[in-house]
Formats: C-alpha cells, structure tokens, sequence
C-alpha cells in the first residue's frame, strides 16, 4: 500500500472516529452523563445499512441519509428509555443504564447478523481515482468528503442557527435555559437524535472501507472517549483532532511498527496529555466533566 493510499485510509478512519466522538460529546455537554453506548449505536447504524442493502438497490449517498434519520429518530426513543427516567438518580445510573442497552443491541446485532464482521455498501460506485498520476481509494476520499460536509453542517446549526443556540444554551446551564422559557426536555432529545444519528453516519461509513461486527461497539466507544481525551472535552474540533490522532496511530504508526506498537504509543500519548494538559490539546469550553 502506498503512503498515499494509506494517508487516505488513516484520514477516512479519523473521520469516522469523529463522528462517534461528536456525538459522544454532544451528550456529555447536553446532560453531563456519558453514554456509553454510543459505539454500539454506531454499529447498529452500520447494520442497518448492510439490512437496507439487502433490500433495497440504492448507493449508499442514498441510504447514509436513510440511516441517519432512522438513527436519529431511534435516538430520541433512547433518550426516553435510557435517560429521563434516570437523570435525577446517581450518575452511575445513567452510567449502567447506557451500558445495558449497548450490550442489548450488540447481542441483538449478533442474533441477527451473526458475529462475522460484515460488509456495508459503499458510497460510491467504481474502483480507485487517478488524480494527476496518484491512485486514489475512491471510498476514503468519500468518506472524508461526506464527513466533512456533516461536521461543518453541524457546526453551522449549533452557530448560526435558533435552534443550535437553544442547544448551546441547554448544554451550557439547563436551569437559566428553562427559566427563559426554552423546552430543555425537547433540546436534550433533540441532542441525543442528533449525536446517534451522526454515530449511525460513522457506523454506515466504517462498514464498507473497515467492515463492521456486533463487537466492534466496545473498542469504538473507547477510541470516541480516547478521542475526546486527547482533544479537549467541550469542543468539536477538539474531537475531531482527536479522533485523526487515533487514527494516525492505529494505521501509518502501525504499519510503520506494528499493531500492538502503535496501540501502546497511542495509550502512552494519551497519560502524556493527561500529565500535561488534563483539558485536552485544545482545551475546554466546559468546565466539567463527566
């Protein structure tokens, strides 16, 4: 595989990483509990792709947004199973109870997929790009491309949108956004309909170039919280740095070494950014932390 090829696959698979950890964070902030679900939300969203596959003859631009809004409606059913009726217990709780359902859909998936890892469809059709005599992998420039445009389109509802500054100010201080009249209930569902359904997009995009299994959900959510870590708690770039910094380390450092090498730099830069800067390479806009 050349540099080149293997650049592309590290930035596809960051970029899949990105969009767990978005989502990962939205809920951190929103609610102040963590969902330790939401790798095993991204593989059901790559399930449910491989399943509309099967079914219908669509290429998958068509059905990432299929996906993504049947993940995002299922997020707001998860919010009401798994959140409201536990927030004002101990935060363990909430904890556990995101913990279960995780292990729900893991053991649902391999009910009915199996356990073998599975091939999603992929976004676009045809083989590699020739781009001024460098071989492209068509499926990692997609990848990038339609992560890409979903993180600005995020970034762009939460800053200049009513709605994304009703969002921001949920996360913010729950109390003052209720006592100006804004729905807090309705913006924490809002925020868990968003975060699946961009962690179903990840699912969807990691099934084809990177194949998906029931298991994968667990290594997922710790390469989101890994991410997060690195790149600063509160922020979406903050994830999104993260995310390619996990990326880089798990493909070029591990073909460049070995496997299990780049797994034990990986944990060895995460204590370093710890010691050094326990907010996170780009620090955090939200002083607390889950």
């Amino acid at each position: 595989m050349s540099a080149i090829q293997l650049t592309a696959n590290g930035l596809a698979l960051g970029a899949s990483y990105a969009l767990v950890a978005l989502g990962f964070v939205l809920i951190v902030n929103a609610t102040g509990a963590v969902n330790f679900a939401q790798g095993d939300l991204a593989v059901a969203g790559g399930f449910l792709t491989v399943a509309l596959a099967g079914v219908v003859n669509l290429p998958g631009v068509v059905l990432l947004p299929i996906a993504m809004v049947a993940m995002a409606g299922f997020g707001v059913a998860f919010a009401y199973l798994a959140y409201f009726p536990l927030r004002h217990q101990p935060p363990a709780t909430v904890f556990i109870s995101t913990i279960a359902f995780g292990i729900v859909l893991e053991n649902g998936a391999n009910g009915l997929f199996g356990a073998a890892p599975r091939l999603g469809p992929p976004l676009l059709p045809g083989g590699p790009v020739e781009l001024s005599g460098l071989i492209l992998p068509r499926q990692s420039l997609a990848i990038v491309a339609v992560t890409c445009v979903l993180i600005a389109g995020l970034q762009f509802v939460l800053m200049h949108t009513q709605f994304g500054r009703r969002l921001r100010a949920t996360a913010q201080d729950a109390e003052m956004a209720r006592a100006v009249g804004i729905p807090v209930g309705a913006m924490i569902a809002w925020t868990f309909a968003l975060a699946i359904g961009l962690a179903g997009a990840a699912g969807m995009l990691l099934s084809n170039q990177f194949f998906i299994a029931p298991g994968d959900g667990t290594n997922l959510m710790l390469k989101a919280y890994i991410a997060v870590t690195i790149g600063g708690w509160g922020r979406i770039w903050g994830a999104v740095a993260g995310a390619l910094i996990v990326a880089f380390f798990e493909t070029i450092l591990a073909v460049l070494l070995s496997q299990s090498a780049a797994e034990m730099f990986l944990y060895l830069a995460v204590l370093v950014v710890l010691g050094l800067r326990p907010r996170g390479l780009l620090g955090e806009t939200i002083g607390r932390r889950a």
